[in-house]
């Protein structure tokens, strides 16, 4: 079996690992060609993944195959998706696509799945990964649980076998747009709980934040029709809980880093990762005042991030909004 994967980032790097021990012919496609040929010289990842040693029968390449191939990872960031896919399509479209991404294109606010139809109009089946899976652990075989997502069961039920190992456990789910929004607004609270941890409070403000979080997360899903159980599986609250708690999180990075004192230009520039929940936050404000359903957590974070409100005044704030009895 052969698999392109495409992104020598952090989440691209760790499931071309993943997939080459599992005995896949797998090609890694990065931007640079010095830092690819560089990866291929030492077989390490050294910027994103250090450590973890590339598995000899992994090739990295740069630029884009001739012909991409029947199956097809996309690992770069939402802003490149729609790039990276128009010039798959210039080459003949594969026959099914999984996104890694996490999060809305920026300015067009639309979902992944939505970015890819549209590129690949030849119809390549699309599915999306999501689930509580941080690169650094995915690389080490560290156990861990994803879910795999599309409207065409087939294609969800390919992608889980390609990916499936023993300690990469893969379900399936046919809630596209609930595994998207879930994976996309979990990045916000992410953000909301390293604030919380920049300011030095502690787990029960975690645990509120957690909560009322997802609550949130749900309520603009069932808006946009989504099924409410989707939130509560490894899309939904497993994700948030792992990328609100882990020190792997870039989001809750980027949070800490605000809560601290940090500008968001500072804080983007020490992380020297893209989190993608600071372009989310500003599409799920956007999509839920469409649609007049409330995310009081999601705009105090708007307000810290593009308007450098004082992270205390905006939870003082979300402190003291009128009481009310604990429904989503």
């Amino acid at each position: 079996m052969s698999v392109q994967v495409f992104g020598a980032g952090s989440w691209g790097t760790a499931l071309a690992v993943l997939l080459a021990a599992t005995g896949k012919t797998v090609r890694l496609w990065g931007r640079n060609p010095e830092v690819t040929a560089e990866m291929a010289r030492s077989r390490e990842n050294r910027r994103y993944l250090p450590g973890v040693r590339l598995p000899d029968s992994l090739t990295v390449a740069s630029g884009a195959p001739e012909a991409p191939g029947d199956d097809v990872i996309l690992a770069v960031p939402t802003r490149a998706q729609r790039e990276v896919a128009r010039a798959l399509a210039s080459r003949g479209a594969p026959l099914r696509v999984l996104c890694a991404a996490k999060g809305y294109e920026p300015g067009s606010r639309l979902r992944m799945s939505t970015v890819l139809r549209e590129e690949l109009a030849v119809g390549p089946g699309i599915a999306v990964l999501a689930g509580p899976s941080h690169a650094e652990e995915v690389a080490r075989s560290i156990p861990t649980t994803v879910v795999v997502s599309s409207e065409d069961q087939s294609v969800a039920i390919t992608f889980q076998r390609i990916l499936f190992s023993p300690t990469f456990r893969v379900y399936t789910n046919l809630d596209l747009l609930g595994v998207e929004t879930a994976a996309a607004l979990k990045n916000v609270i992410a953000i909301a709980a390293g604030i919380c941890d920049g300011l030095g409070f502690g787990d029960n403000t975690k645990g509120a934040l957690l909560t009322r979080g997802l609550a949130e997360i749900t309520r603009l899903g069932e808006a946009l029709g989504a099924r409410a159980d989707t939130f509560y599986g490894l899309a939904g609250i497993g994700d948030l809980i792992t990328t609100c708690m882990s020190r792997h999180s870039r989001n809750r990075n980027v949070g800490e880093l605000l809560g601290r004192g940090r500008t968001l230009e500072q804080a983007t520039r020490e992380t020297g990762m893209v989190a993608e929940g600071v372009n989310t936050t500003r599409s799920a404000i956007e999509i839920a005042r469409e649609r007049g359903v409330e995310l009081p957590i999601t705009e105090k974070v708007a307000e810290i991030l593009f308007e450098k409100k004082d992270p205390r005044v905006a939870l003082s704030e979300l402190m003291g909004r009128d009481a009310k009895a604990e429904v989503r």
